[in-house]
């Protein structure tokens, strides 16, 4: 791929969608360019410089722009703006094309997929402070890419990218690509599992030979997809299973789930590219305690854990740490995702029992009624009541978890994750005082 560089320059530039991502290229372009300011929702500032920077909806049209950069919550499908758009597709860029633009000579590692995303890029970025590298954590993770200071030659990045970022991507390019697994997803924005197939595959489309892909060949969509099209970065194949002599040398219980086993798998060997020791390694992944709301051990004791996996918003991330317990109280449910399908048998689930809530609560009924016990609920709160009071009379069992993976979204009843995330603490806190 050609490297095209400070094409940011004295443009005029619309910047659509005034988030987090959007405020942040407006304040790392307005110096060097015309800038204009557009969101769907109004946008209420007491800061002038923004106000002079909005642009109307009715004056878009009168405008020749030069570059559009979209934040990531932008669908150009079913947005304000989207017949607008689709005619300008050439001149859509993101915030991931302007940081490569300004910063292609600075490595960068970058990690997507459905599901361990964000624990995988902060371990890796753990790893990397603790071997004194000057290394940023940004992007999805939710530290914008474009606020980063004091950037120099040997500044390194870990990259969080989600397939609405890395969608309309054009220039981007990562010097380590990291696609951790594929399962549907977000199929209500890409509409087809072969469009978030295909976005979450640009990040390997722009490499060069040069690169490196570190790729999950066991996962049945990416193995699909490799067979396809012809990539040209070196493939590292990711065999899942981690050596039961390396977890007995970092002794922490947080990497005996499957899915945090996975991600595990992918820090080994980028660590090995990058020369790092092993013996370094373990010091970090030692201490690691994990990301709150992401299978977040909040209580244990002899015969009780309780784990606040409140970032799962599918199946398959519930799924991840299912697999790896038994005698579960599974607290589910939310807004379902378009396509999401439940896969363990009913085998699988004989020690587990579903507690169901939230606005779908007939859809995970439906799914899970044939497969394993349940009981659904009006409110979170009549919900954890019953499940103490069906532990108090399961006296026989043992080593008991109560799991909280919603495997859906949480805007039916809260703002995000880490909003219902902090609610299911709040409540375990009133009532069992923990």
């Amino acid at each position: 791929m050609l490297e095209k560089k400070n094409i940011f320059f004295k443009k005029n530039i619309l910047i659509y969608g005034l988030g987090k991502s959007g405020l942040s290229s407006y304040q790392f372009l307005k110096k060097q360019n015309e800038i204009f300011l557009f969101d769907d929702k109004k946008f209420p500032t007491k800061n002038l410089d923004i106000k002079k920077k909005l642009i109307k909806y009715k004056n878009i049209k009168n405008k020749e722009f030069d570059y559009i950069i979209i934040s990531p919550g932008i669908d150009i499908k079913k947005c304000l703006l989207s017949k607008y758009l689709q005619n300008n597709l050439n001149k859509i860029q993101t915030d991931l094309d302007i940081f490569y633009t300004f910063y292609y000579k600075n490595k960068n590692i970058t990690i997507t997929g459905t599901n361990g995303k964000s624990t995988t890029a902060k371990i890796l970025y753990d790893v990397l402070k603790d071997q004194k590298f000057d290394a940023r954590l940004v992007g999805n993770i939710g530290n914008p890419i474009l606020l980063e200071k004091n950037i120099k030659k040997n500044t390194i990045f870990v990259i969080e990218a989600s397939s609405y970022q890395l969608e309309y991507s054009n220039l981007f390019k990562a010097n380590f690509s990291v696609i951790l697994n594929i399962s549907p997803d977000h199929l209500e924005r890409h509409v087809t599992l072969k469009n978030y197939i295909n976005a979450k595959f640009k990040l390997i489309k722009n490499q060069t030979d040069k690169d490196l892909a570190f790729i999950n060949t066991k996962n049945f969509h990416i193995k699909k997809k490799i067979k396809e099209k012809k990539f040209f970065s070196k493939i590292v194949k990711i065999n899942k299973k981690v050596d039961s002599k390396f977890l007995k040398k970092i002794d922490n219980p947080y990497f005996i789930t499957e899915g945090n086993k996975e991600n595990l798998s992918f820090i080994i060997e980028i660590t090995k590219k990058l020369k790092i020791k092993k013996s370094d390694l373990y010091k970090t992944l030692s201490k690691f305690n994990g990301l709150k709301y992401r299978q977040q051990i909040i209580h244990r004791s002899e015969n009780l854990t309780i784990i606040n996996d409140s970032k799962a918003t599918s199946y398959s991330s519930s799924v991840s740490i299912l697999k790896s317990l038994s005698n579960v109280y599974w607290i589910v449910g939310g807004l379902a995702k378009k396509g999401d399908k439940f896969l363990l048998s009913k085998n699988d689930c004989k020690t587990f029992k579903a507690y169901i809530f939230g606005k779908d609560k007939k859809y995970f009924v439906k799914q899970l009624k044939n497969i394993l016990n349940y009981e659904h609920f009006k409110n979170l709160t009549f919900l954890l009541k019953k499940v103490l009071l069906d532990i108090k009379k399961d006296k026989e069992k043992k080593n008991i978890t109560i799991l909280f993976s919603p495997a859906a979204a949480s805007f039916d009843s809260f703002k995000n994750f880490e909003d219902r995330g902090e609610y299911f603490n709040n409540l375990i806190k009133k009532l069992i005082n923990v």
